[in-house]
């Protein structure tokens, strides 16, 4: 099946991956204010740390296959991070310093998720900084080095108030380091249909860069992958939102009933905010080919191979049809929670690109549904969980060219 990113230029294509992976980290900020209401701090915590724990490890084993990362030193732990929505660039800025094999050290000179926490107080900040990375961080290593931990040099709540780097880690990889314990669920995201999909190869062949085999790189530069690989990243970003929600969406359904409920907020919060940036990104306006271009990107729709959405569109309207039977549906994330009666999130989706638009028609049959959006005449309010995640400082993030990366080498 044909990628949803195909029709983009290879220059497109390098403004549109980061922008996904920036999307990808602000699910969080929609996901766990709802979480919050819901469970309180401590349950939002645990609720973190669960998603983070199971699908981490997931997509970054997927990402180092697609790539050609081999390898199992802190070098290739730190080209992970660099693919890794936990860690998008610039907005979480990582830099890196490789000793040797076994031992390395990253610290974070800007950090856009505490920037968000710090206004909440010192709880939160210790929630994230402390209760949630301590985990998950790990988590993510383990994927290349079972015998791999994170432990903090210092991290916030800082002091003095405007302290840089805002925190700094190790990476030591140790025999003597026993794994943690596998996390519940696990086996379920590891087992997932977006776990195992086979996407198309990288074309060695064409102009730019196929791989990541090469030295750990200060930045990655993605004007410098070829086309193909860009498509196999963006697929793959789309992915690691997949995989992050269904492990969201575990773990809340463990303590409540209303997991579907707090899944469609999430799903509308990140979703409003992911076609304005999509939008910006693609320098597009707000007409129906320039809403079906967002629609046919949009990470909750890709890779297409897993959620079987078609888009199409005439000069007054939009028609996005979803299947009854896909990957996505399978594996109950984001394309399941929305129908005729659950509008919500798809809602959002098309207002952040004109906030005149609306569901004008929707029809049904034994193997899918299809949804007609048209345009009203005023513009409707903005979607209170739209509103909710525009809190981050991520939202209105400007990406800067930070000129050419230098190869990290041992020091």
């Amino acid at each position: 099946m044909v990628s949803g990113f195909d029709g983009l230029d290879r220059a497109t294509l390098a403004r549109v991956v980061p922008e996904l992976l920036l999307c990808g980290h602000l699910i969080d900020r929609s996901g766990m204010a709802h979480c919050l209401g819901a469970f309180g701090r401590p349950g939002m915590t645990e609720v973190a740390v669960a998603e983070w724990q199971v699908a981490s490890p997931v997509y970054t084993r997927r990402m180092r296959r697609a790539l050609r990362i081999e390898g199992d030193g802190v070098d290739t732990i730190f080209k992970g991070l660099q693919l890794d929505i936990g860690a998008p660039p610039q907005f979480m800025d990582f830099r890196y310093r490789v000793e040797d094999h076994d031992h390395g050290e990253f610290w974070l000179d800007h950090c856009g998720a505490l920037l968000d926490v710090e206004p909440m107080g010192p709880e939160f900040v210790i929630a994230m900084c402390h209760d949630m990375e301590d985990p998950t961080f790990d988590a993510t290593a383990l994927a290349t080095n079972p015998h791999a931990r994170v432990r903090p040099i210092h991290r916030p709540p800082r002091t003095p108030a405007d302290r840089h780097p805002m925190c700094a880690w190790t990476v030591v990889i140790d025999p003597a380091h026993e794994p943690p314990p596998v996390p519940e669920n696990a086996a379920v995201v590891a087992n997932s249909v977006a776990a195992r999909l086979e996407l198309p190869d990288i074309d060695p062949a064409e102009e730019g860069l196929s791989d990541y085999a090469g030295p750990l790189l200060s930045d990655l530069r993605f004007p410098d992958f070829s086309k193909s690989a860009l498509v196999r990243l963006a697929d793959e970003v789309c992915l690691q939102h997949h995989l992050l929600t269904l492990g969201f969406l575990l773990a809340v359904r463990a303590r409540t009933d209303r997991a579907a409920e707090i899944g469609r907020k999430q799903f509308a919060g990140i979703a409003g905010i992911t076609s304005e940036r999509l939008r910006a990104a693609l320098d597009l306006g707000d007409g129906p080919g320039d809403l079906a271009t967002v629609l046919g990107v949009h990470p909750a729709w890709n890779p297409v191979a897993y959620t079987g959405i078609e888009v199409s569109h005439t000069a007054d309207t939009v028609s996005l049809r979803l299947p009854r039977s896909s990957g996505a549906i399978t594996d109950g994330v984001w394309p399941s929670l929305v129908d005729a009666g659950h509008p919500a999130p798809l809602e959002a989706m098309v207002r952040g690109v004109n906030p005149r638009a609306y569901l004008r028609a929707v029809e049904a049959d034994r193997s899918g549904w299809t949804v007609e959006i048209a345009y009203a005449a005023e513009p409707f309010p903005e979607v209170a969980e739209v509103a909710i995640t525009r809190f981050s400082k991520g939202a209105g993030f400007a990406f800067a060219d930070r000129g050419t990366p230098l190869p990290l080498t041992v020091v």
